[in-house]
């Protein structure tokens, strides 16, 4: 982990009978999220779940169980809806994604970075094919939102 990485609550742990977070690393920063939400969903919150992905970053079950089981305030990684509830909540889901990474971030690209290009191909390909070309469709898109954020940092810069 680098030290650009900020401390994040993101894992859950049963504390008689109460739901706590606990404390983790969090690699991807809010722009990434952004783009990443862009890619994936147009950040469209009203389309709850297709095809097994839930919420604005499309989570997977199986994501979702390998971050920690992560839950919105008051539920129970337990119910039956504690999956969907997360993933379709903007928050939560970021969370999980954050632990996702933390668990499964690594350089995808080979350029000797861990970073957003990285976790983009992480969530939407897997941590075992990310090095794999990402489809054209959600490269383009998740590219020129990154490309698009580095240019308006760049004019708040030189204002």
């Amino acid at each position: 982990m680098n030290s650009a990485h900020i401390v994040f609550f993101v894992l859950g742990l049963t504390v008689g009978g109460i739901w706590v977070q606990a404390e983790v690393q969090k690699p991807i920063t809010e722009q990434c999220l952004i783009c990443m939400c862009e890619a994936l969903s147009g950040c469209n919150a009203t389309a709850v779940c297709v095809n097994g992905a839930c919420g604005i970053f499309r989570i997977t079950w199986d994501q979702w169980v390998d971050s920690g089981r992560l839950t919105i305030p008051g539920d129970s990684p337990l119910t039956d809806s504690s999956f969907t509830n997360c993933a379709n909540d903007p928050y939560c889901a970021a969370d999980t994604l954050q632990s996702y990474m933390v668990k499964y971030g690594q350089d995808c690209n080979d350029d000797q970075m861990e970073n957003c290009y990285d976790y983009g191909a992480i969530h939407y390909m897997g941590p075992f094919n990310c090095k794999a070309d990402m489809p054209y469709t959600y490269e383009s898109i998740f590219k020129r939102c990154l490309r698009n954020a580095m240019r308006d940092d760049k004019r708040q810069k030189s204002s």
